[in-house]
Order: C-alpha cells, then structure tokens, then sequence
C-alpha cells in the first residue's frame, strides 16, 4: 500500500476490515484483522497565523514567498527545534478561511508552526462508502505545553511585525486584535478559533514493535498480523518530522520498496 500521505493508507486500511474492530463494526464494516492502531496517534504541525494588511498590490499565488524562515526552540522548551515561523501567501491554500478578506487590499501572514506538538488526534471511519470522507479528530493544543508554546510563537511574531524591518511595509495588524492578546486565556480561545493544518498528518499507521498496542507497522513497514500488505508514507511516521514531510515521504516509499524486493 504505497500511497502520498498518512489520510489514504489508514482509510483503506479501515474500510478492507483492518482496524479498531469495535470502530468497523458500528460503521458496517466486517472484521478482517483487529488492529487498534490504525488511524490513531494522528499527528500534524498545528498552525496558527499573524494576518497583516500591507503596502503594494496581491503578487501572485505563485511568487516565492516562503523562501525564509525562522526555526527555533522556544523559550523554556526541552523539544529542540520545536517551532517554525515563516511568511505565507494569502492567495494560497493558506489563507484563514475563517476571515473575510478584501481581494482588492495586499496581506501579508505571519505562519506560527508548532513542530512537536504532544498532542495527538484520531483518524476514524463513517462509513463503509469509500467515497465517504473520514473524520479528522486533530485535538489540536489538547495538551498544556502545545497551547504555551503556541502563545509564545505567537507573541514573537506579532512582536516581530511590530518592529523596524516591517514599519514600511504593515498598514495594520488584522489578526490577533490587542483584545486577543490581552490575557493568555484570550489568547487561547482566539488560536482555538484560528488554529489549522500544516499538511502534515502523519503517524496514523505508526511503526513499532508488535508489543506496542498502537503500531500498525514493524521497522520493514509490513502490517502487524497480516502477510503481503505493507503501508509506505506519512503514516507509519511514529511522530510527525521537524520539516515539511514531502522529502521524507518519497524516501519511505523507495526505502520499503526496496524491503519488499527484498523479502522482508
């Protein structure tokens, strides 16, 4: 089961009967492989993002905007290189879908994105039409270190907006407002309402020894308890990477493709 990303493998997984059996049982599904693994430990780069109105005219969705960056360890973090900060387009796909926009004015945003979050969220299925979506449970900051390191990364970009290098180009902060970075618990419920996807799902069919109650996988990418079914991709990523996972990704599906010609 060689596939782009950690949604498709567990979903066909679920939907063929390999799976939590109590989950495919209420969704209509017949018990092939009881596998309480699969779609859980969902993990991805939550994301939150300082909106700016700035000078100039919209560029193009195609201009290179995210050429730079910041990468750091937040203050006070034990998680090395736990954060990423970096502009975005908003005529891309990461423009806040919650807030309305003027087309005819240029904004900049500020990408907060947290890197090893410690949260972990569920992949489950609905239905057995395969047509029909799964439901993305992401619990997104449901742990207290995800929210305070996302409250800092925050702070320092608005912080960072505020500052000589952006003076001639920021009209206006338009997102958070001073209210809601008044207090921290403002500030927790506006990135409760603004937090989104990175692209990075990962770690929904996890790699581990059989003894872990969690692994779909072992370290060849082969699936617990069952002969000739493998999953390659984001997936079997026991955590999700301190980087985008594109790169990662095609080398896990080369590097398995390889065990399979090999027999492992």
């Amino acid at each position: 089961m060689l596939s782009s990303g950690a949604i498709g493998s567990p979903h066909l997984l679920l939907l063929s009967g390999v799976g939590p059996a109590a989950q495919l049982q209420s969704a209509g599904v017949p018990v092939l492989h009881d596998l309480p693994g699969v779609g859980q430990n969902l993990r991805d780069h939550p994301s939150a993002t300082v909106l700016l109105r700035v000078v100039g005219e919209r560029p193009d969705v195609q201009a290179p905007a995210i050429q730079v960056g910041l990468r750091y360890t937040v203050e006070g973090s034990y998680l090395r290189n736990d954060m990423q900060i970096s502009p975005i387009l908003m005529s891309s796909e990461h423009r806040p879908v919650q807030v309305a926009i003027n087309d005819d004015d240029n904004y900049l945003g500020i990408s907060c994105s947290l890197q090893l979050a410690l949260g972990a969220g569920e992949l489950r299925l609905t239905s057995p039409d395969p047509h029909v979506q799964p439901f993305l449970d992401y619990r997104y900051l449901t742990h207290p270190f995800d929210r305070e390191r996302m409250r800092q990364a925050v702070r320092l970009a608005v912080h960072m907006a505020a500052g000589p290098a952006f003076k001639d180009l920021v009209i206006a902060r338009v997102l958070p407002t001073d209210a809601d970075l008044a207090t921290e618990d403002a500030l927790d419920d506006w990135l409760m309402r603004n937090l989104g996807t990175s692209h990075h799902v990962s770690g929904t069919c996890k790699m581990g020894p059989s003894s872990d109650p969690l692994a779909v996988v072992n370290q060849y990418g082969r699936v617990h308890g069952l002969e000739g079914l493998w999953v390659a991709d984001a997936s079997i990523m026991p955590d999700c990477i301190r980087a985008n996972t594109n790169a990662t990704t095609i080398m896990i599906g080369e590097r398995v493709a390889d065990f399979i010609k090999a027999g492992k």
